[in-house]
């Protein structure tokens, strides 16, 4: 993987036709060195942090906190239980609850012991939850009350209500909870010394936009390597912050935000279930630093009036991802919170969360960019037709290859070999360009473009464009067959309160600023645009609901 005949500026090396990250590296852990993710983290935030009076952890409605001090005993504390339990390595263990400031440390105890974490969704339904238990066999499960059902009646231990009395005394059994010198150099969990970082660390869904979910296999090695890629591009000036986490912690961004944060002593803060009011008192209350933000939260932010009567002075940086921002949306962001970054990044379940982002002032300015690739990273842009690899500013289907690329899918063979190829390189599906400057822009899934009159229309560049109306909430694009086009697209659109907004409004405000075969020719309105947990639109489910509405006007 040598970078030497690679322009430092593009990272594109003409020899191999591969990009190479531009950021500076330095040497991953040696990969045979016995270690396990939560011994990694927890190395860091001994050396940057040790013994940490400060908040690890908060719940956001009641104030109740985790320490740095604790946080390591408590995992141990549960560690040691699952232990007691039988729980070996090899073995998966379920989760399935909201956001919670104990989910954290049923995650890091779980991996602690070489044991395989699992979770799911908690507003899933029994038999969704039932499909992935057959994939992945639990034999121990954690589970937040409101989820209990959830839970298969078939696995050999009763669950563990994580929010109750029962969970609080697992946790606080061990004296050494209230020892902060033990807490800050006692090792966590009973099988780190013999740790292998090939070994499976998570079973994590993928997202399912186009098809039933599959079980992705990531090991401990893709999440060290991940924490230490981010470590390198991290200013060692900066102060750690306060996080406000609006991503859901079952989801690969969920499980990301706790092992980075907790390794540079970042403050998480957590909301069980998302509300736009309880988020603005919690930045107001706990003065939050950054928040992870889906584009239609960041429109809500730039719109809403509401968002006056709350003092958002903390704020430093917004972070986008699971969807492209629009120059006009982030320029709408910038006009109000002038002193805010808006920070984008691009990842996916099989890479282990993010992959490229931008860091700094300069790089946050590239409206459109998603960022440059992570240290270690490298990337080919092909032609979908012919195969061949791209040079900077042509656009093709994105290929990654990182120590952070996933294992494969679990128990799939077929679309292990169909995304991974035999020399690593992950298959991404999606459209995408690397410019002269090392920037990723991600144009639309491939298997997503409206094929109008033999013309290619991506979703993504439309519905950029209606969420700059100031009416609208939110939108989603679709193609829409048509007998003489082949496909049209239609626009679904969440109207802002009190909009009387109409379809041909809409239809008039995309046709002034596109071309004419990209013009949206069918609108719907809606309440809300259907999407997966990590923001993502799902389009599948648009398209039946207008084939439906169609035929039932017929």
């Amino acid at each position: 993987m040598g970078t030497s005949q690679a322009d430092p500026r593009s990272g594109y090396c003409a020899a191999t036709r591969t990009y190479h990250s531009v950021r500076a590296a330095s040497p991953l852990p040696d990969p045979d060195l016995p270690l396990y993710l939560p011994e990694f983290v927890f190395s860091l935030l001994r050396s940057s942090s040790t013994a940490s009076p400060t908040a690890a952890l908060i719940d956001a409605p009641t104030g109740a906190r985790i320490p740095f001090s604790v946080l390591p005993n408590y995992v141990r504390s549960l560690a040691d239980f699952l232990a007691a339990a039988s729980i070996r390595k090899g073995q998966t263990v379920l989760i399935i609850s909201p956001n919670s400031i104990y989910v954290p440390v049923v995650d890091l105890a779980v991996l602690s012991l070489g044991a395989i974490l699992t979770a799911s969704n908690p507003a899933s339904t029994v038999s969704e939850v039932s499909y992935q238990c057959r994939l992945s066999k639990p034999v121990f499960a954690f589970v937040h009350s409101s989820a209990a059902h959830l839970v298969p009646p078939s696995l050999p231990h009763p669950p563990v209500i994580i929010d109750s009395p029962d969970f609080l005394a697992i946790i606080q059994s061990d004296a050494s909870c209230r020892d902060p010198k033990r807490s800050a150099q006692g090792s966590v969990g009973q099988a780190v010394s013999t740790g292998n970082q090939a070994d499976t660390a998570t079973i994590l869904y993928s997202s399912g936009t186009t098809g039933p979910v599959k079980g992705v296999v990531s090991t401990h090695r893709n999440y060290i390597a991940l924490v230490a890629s981010l470590q390198m591009t991290r200013d060692p000036s900066r102060s750690p912050g306060v996080t406000l986490v609006t991503v859901p912690m079952f989801h690969i961004f969920g499980l990301f935000f706790i092992v980075n944060a907790i390794a540079v002593a970042e403050t998480l803060v957590f909301m069980e279930r998302f509300d736009m009011l309880t988020m603005l008192r919690s930045v107001e209350r706990y003065r939050v630093s950054h928040i992870p933000a889906s584009p239609p939260l960041l429109v809500a932010l730039a719109k809403l009036e509401v968002v006056d009567r709350f003092d958002l002075s903390s704020l430093e940086s917004v972070g986008s991802g699971g969807a492209a921002l629009g120059k006009e949306v982030i320029d709408r962001f910038v006009s109000r919170f002038p002193n805010v970054s808006v920070v984008q990044g691009y990842g996916l379940t099989e890479s282990t969360g993010a992959i490229a982002f931008t860091a700094g002032p300069e790089e946050t300015a590239r409206y459109g960019a998603v960022g440059k690739l992570l240290p270690h990273a490298e990337a080919k842009i092909v032609h979908p037709a012919t195969g061949n690899p791209m040079p900077p500013n042509m656009k093709g289907e994105l290929w990654l290859r990182s120590s952070t690329i996933m294992k494969g899918y679990l128990d799939n063979e077929k679309a292990t070999s169909t995304t991974l190829d035999s020399e690593g390189w992950l298959k991404t599906g999606d459209l995408c360009y690397i410019d002269e400057d090392g920037f990723l822009f991600v144009v639309d899934r491939l298997k997503e473009l409206i094929k109008y009159k033999g013309y290619q229309v991506a979703p993504v560049e439309l519905e950029q464009l209606l969420q700059s109306h100031p009416e609208i909430a939110d939108a989603a694009v679709i193609p829409y067959p048509d007998d003489e086009a082949g496909q049209i697209p239609m626009a679904f659109v969440v109207r802002q309160p009190k909009s009387n907004l109409s379809e041909t409004q809409v239809m008039g405000f995309i046709a002034k600023q596109v071309a004419p075969y990209k013009k949206v020719r069918r609108v719907a309105f809606v309440n809300s645009i259907p999407k997966t947990a990590s923001g993502k639109i799902l389009r599948r489910d648009l398209i039946q609901q207008a084939l439906q509405s169609s035929k039932s006007r017929l």
